[in-house]
């Protein structure tokens, strides 16, 4: 067999490239942020200066140090671009038509396979890190109609030890605690929504604790690892075993 090098590139096999947010905050396993979190290697790049609060802003000045970083995977020789945060998704189009690679930016991309899985009166229980940003203009950027489709959101943004961690970047992250404000969270949501039939988690932060919410409701959870393993598989598709 023949191999060719691509012009540009110093290192191979990282089939998925990540865009991060210039943040501080500790990433566990299980978190967007951290390469133990995947069964494949990835290759992380962050933007600096980005953060959540600039980002839904769609201003130009946050948009092209986004492109060139996320330029600079592909040359890196990445084959697919996602990122650490479902914000992000102001991006979605535009980075798709400025990339020759598919990009998949928010895990509420996943939204419109989910709800074809639900009947027509049952919804989806969407958690996310901060209600107030999860505006409409930022659902539309994705085709996603709040007043319309089949969804009920719940922010974490004033529960206090996930956004200490999360959203004033505090550098510490209590996982229990936080594990108990999802589940809260989630609970709360079913009480007021009993027709709620599946989760999903837009903060990439999130799913360390998709297990044990898992177990406490008894639903279908998913979120960026169940969206970014979908994708990776598509790569890296194995042969079957022929001799059963």
């Amino acid at each position: 067999m023949i191999y060719y090098a691509n012009p540009g590139q110093v290192s191979y096999g990282e089939t998925l490239g990540i865009l991060m947010l210039d943040s501080y905050a500790p990433f566990i396993p299980g978190d967007i942020g951290n390469a133990h979190t995947f069964p494949f290697p990835v290759r992380y790049e962050t933007v600096k200066g980005l953060k959540p609060n600039n980002m839904v802003e769609s201003d130009d000045k946050f948009y092209y140090p986004f492109l060139e970083a996320a330029r600079h995977l592909v040359q890196s020789g990445v084959k697919a671009i996602t990122g650490d945060c479902g914000y992000m998704a102001i991006f979605q189009k535009r980075l798709s038509r400025d990339l020759k690679v598919p990009v998949f930016l928010s895990s509420l991309l996943q939204f419109h396979f989910l709800k074809h899985l639900i009947q027509e009166d049952e919804k989806i229980g969407v958690i996310t890190a901060n209600s107030n940003l999860l505006d409409q203009n930022l659902l539309s950027s994705i085709d996603f109609h709040s007043m319309e489709d089949p969804i009920v959101i719940k922010g974490l943004e004033n529960e206090p030890n996930f956004r200490s961690f999360a959203i004033d970047e505090s550098g510490m992250l209590d996982t229990e605690e936080v594990q108990v404000e999802v589940i809260t969270a989630a609970k709360q949501l079913c009480a007021e929504n009993p027709d709620i039939k599946m989760f999903l988690l837009e903060c990439s932060m999130l799913p360390p604790y998709a297990e044990a919410l898992q177990d406490e409701v008894d639903l279908p959870v998913f979120d960026y690892t169940s969206m970014i393993n979908y994708v990776y598989s598509a790569f890296t598709r194995k042969p079957f075993d022929q001799g059963h």
